[in-house]
């Protein structure tokens, strides 16, 4: 898996022109599942995320996490993540995983984050979506499960 995590003041994600999701603080993390991908990447990606050190202290050092700030997390589906450029011009998918399998993946990160008392807000898997955010930082850092 892949998570590109941004630290945001304020994100929302609008399909067919309406919000479906909306945090203030926290997160929007961009999810990439390949076929490789199990619960156990799942698992570890939910721990780094959660615990991952990177609001301001009172001496504005990256000292606290998003359980310890209170924060919320913006989930969205990313099959592109995956996306292979080395040839041509247009992106080979063929790491994504297939769209059953992907969502599964997806579905099980968002509800294992909403079992470690974050809200989790989410886009619509599969649709076109119109993600807005404001990057607090700029702060933004990926995480691939196959480098842990």
């Amino acid at each position: 898996m892949k998570a590109v995590i941004q630290r945001a003041r304020d994100a929302s994600v609008t399909v067919d022109k309406e919000i479906i999701g909306k945090i203030n603080d926290g997160f929007v993390v961009l999810l990439g599942v390949t076929h490789e991908d199990t619960i156990e990447d799942v698992t570890y990606l939910v721990n780094k995320i959660i615990h991952l050190r990177i609001f301001e202290d009172e001496n504005e050092k990256m000292n606290h996490s998003l359980l310890d700030v209170g924060g919320s997390i913006l989930s969205i589906s990313q099959f592109t993540l995956y996306g292979d450029t080395r040839k041509g011009r247009r992106p080979n998918f063929m790491q994504a995983a297939k769209p059953d399998y992907a969502n599964e993946l997806y579905e099980t990160f968002n509800k294992m984050v909403r079992e470690a008392g974050i809200k989790v807000e989410t886009g619509k898997f599969g649709a076109m979506m119109d993600v807005q955010f404001t990057n607090v930082g700029p702060v933004t850092l990926i995480i691939d499960t196959k480098e842990k």
